[in-house]
């Protein structure tokens, strides 16, 4: 079984995005980048595919510029075998991640494409979804379990109200959650072992894809900061208070 994990670069989680001072973005400039956490959960999931023998390669693609490659080479150091860059300077639409990524598929016949729910910089959660739409296969979203079987894969995935588990025929989409697994750190001798790993890099025009955005943004401002509260002495105190406010009538 092939696996393909999609993996995005995004602000590092314990970093505190700022806005650019002409509030058309984020600022980048100078920040610690990483891989976006639920594709972390991603890779370690199809690793360990790998490593129980039911997986035979394990092939990580990114889409953005050439920084993306410290991304990748983060993937391989996780285990997986190879890479592909595609090379873009204009960050492209959840749509246009979807049609690059279908295109990738089609080319590299994986059994299976893992990927995070969304990514943390934009929060979209529409990718696996479009991919899996685009390709006309079967799809498992938000999956807290993954255990392939000889007629396909069971998706266990976390519903209002409980547990649902799907059984997928394979080519399939599989969208990690949170409660998937712990992602492993890299060793330093994979780390070493990742550099030399083959990634090949191409171009959404090479694909056919056009990344021209569809949305613009008009401005980014930080949200306003949370007022202290207050202490009242009893329930009648409080609810005078909501009223104040206009949350009470």
């Amino acid at each position: 079984m092939k696996i393909l994990v999609p993996v995005k670069r995004v602000i590092d989680y314990n970093v505190k995005p700022r806005i650019k001072g002409d509030q058309t973005g984020v600022d980048l400039s100078n920040v610690k980048m990483s891989m976006n956490p639920f594709d972390e959960i991603a890779v370690e999931e199809a690793a360990r595919l790998k490593e129980a023998g039911k997986a035979d390669e394990v092939v990580v693609v990114s889409i953005g510029e050439q920084k993306a490659q410290e991304t990748l080479r983060t993937g391989l150091a996780m285990g997986a075998d190879r890479g592909i860059l595609i090379v873009t300077e204009q960050m492209p639409e959840p749509l246009a991640v979807a049609k690059i990524l279908a295109k990738v598929t089609e080319e590299e016949s994986p059994d299976l494409v893992i990927l995070g729910k969304q990514a943390i910089d934009d929060d979209s959660n529409q990718t696996g979804q479009m991919l899996a739409a685009l390709l006309g296969w079967s799809q498992g979203t938000f999956a807290s379990k993954v255990e392939p079987g000889e007629e396909g894969v069971n998706v266990t995935r976390e519903i209002d109200g409980g547990l649902e588990t799907l059984k997928l025929t394979t080519p399939a989409i599989i969208t990690t959650d949170l409660r998937l697994n712990e992602p492993r750190y890299a060793s330093l001798p994979n780390i070493m072992k990742a550099k030399k790993k083959p990634i090949d890099e191409k171009t959404a025009a090479d694909l056919g894809v056009d990344v021209a955005p569809r949305l613009e943004t008009l401005k980014v401002t930080e949200p306003p900061k949370r007022e202290a509260g207050e202490m009242v002495p009893d329930v009648d105190t409080l609810v005078a208070k909501l009223k104040e406010m206009g949350v009470a009538a």
